[in-house]
């Protein structure tokens, strides 16, 4: 139950820290804010500065940035819908940005200690499947597997598992790079004598130590979260061609559930704090990247309109008008709300086995 506590209180703080980021991001650029709410629900504290409320409230899962004319027309020469173009589109790409920032600091933060980093090479052939000849040597580092960049450890296999019969590899052998095209590595089926079945390339992989300079740090830190990025949108193209299925996506209830038995299941305490930070990076980053999804609703959506209403006024002096983008953002909204309902309805049928 702790452990639950706790992923509901990190997935609430990085709710409210996209919000900061939208409310950063108005200060700076002159808009006005009319209230910043760190959680939801009744308040508990509310104080007002020169013309902003803060308030902390109740439910500790998110939080708001209310900028006037954020939603309504408003003569005010300070509202957000009176802000030049630009002006909006960094306010709304804050949200994710801040988002994407606090997975990269939390990263840092705990790659700070690290003693080296583990990366992908090659191990060599496996016995018995005639791939000596394919062009690898053992040692050989990967950089690239079947044209997707290997950035941290796991890649190698990861774009290996989802290539076809015949791949590209870019290795580093002695300090060179070292590019192999058409290597034909099929998948090759074998049961063995106590009639066991396995389904493999024939080539092993392993892995070798990088050293932990403060430059690899930074490094890492950053292809990590590069990563976490390049993974979203992967999982987003197996769900937009059936790869996977909704049955497969989680909402809040299941990320929560996900976090709590990953805190519950660590050795230790300080196992669990690790693990739970590091799983709040990869959310973080996702959130970002989802956030910035040219759909209705989200900030990617009205970011869509903002460039489109900017390139029909300078090619045609014409905006589309804010009652039919607001009918369109509402039609989002709800079928966002439908999609949660249904992720939510299948998070809370996997917690008790349906």
């Amino acid at each position: 139950m702790l452990y639950i506590i706790v992923a509901i209180l990190i997935f609430g703080i990085l709710v409210a820290t996209h919000e900061l980021g939208h409310f950063a991001a108005a200060k700076l650029l002159g808009v006005k804010v009319e209230e910043f709410s760190v959680g939801m629900g009744p308040a508990l504290f509310q104080r007002k500065g020169k013309e902003t409320y803060y308030s902390l409230r109740l439910l500790p899962i998110g939080g708001y940035c209310a900028m006037e004319g954020e939603d309504e027309y408003s003569d005010d020469p300070r509202a957000f819908g009176q802000a030049a173009w630009w002006k909006k589109i960094i306010i709304l790409v804050a949200g994710a940005g801040m988002n994407f920032l606090t997975g990269l600091i939390i990263i840092g933060v705990l790659y700070t200690p690290a003693a080296g980093f583990r990366v992908d090479v090659y191990g060599g052939p496996i016995e018995g499947y005639q791939t000596e000849d394919c062009g690898l040597l053992p040692g050989d580092r990967f950089l690239s597997v079947d044209g997707h960049r290997v950035l941290v450890y796991g890649n190698a296999r990861f774009f290996l598992n989802r290539a076809g019969e015949t791949l590209d590899f870019v290795v580093e052998r002695d300090g060179q790079r070292v590019v192999l095209k058409d290597v034909h590595l099929p998948y090759q089926e074998r049961t063995d004598e106590e009639g066991n079945f396995t389904r493999l390339r024939g080539i092993s992989l392993g892995a070798a130590a990088d050293k932990a300079t403060l430059f690899n740090k930074l490094a890492y830190t950053w292809r990590t979260a590069i990563d976490f990025v390049r993974t979203t949108w992967i999982s987003l193209g197996d769900l937009v061609t059936g790869a996977v299925g909704l049955r497969d996506l989680s909402g809040p209830v299941g990320i929560v559930n996900i976090m709590g038995e990953v805190g519950s299941h660590s050795p230790t305490l300080a196992d669990a704090a690790w693990n739970l930070s590091y799983l709040s990076a990869i959310i973080a980053v996702n959130l970002a990247v989802m956030n910035l999804l040219p759909l209705p609703a989200l900030d990617g959506g009205r970011i869509f309109f903002l460039i489109i209403n900017a390139l029909l006024y300078g090619l045609l002096r014409k905006e589309i008008d804010p009652e039919y983008e607001g009918y369109v953002h509402l039609a989002g909204l709800a079928a966002l709300m439908c999609l949660m309902v249904v992720v939510t309805l299948s998070d809370v049928g996997k917690l008790f086995g349906r």
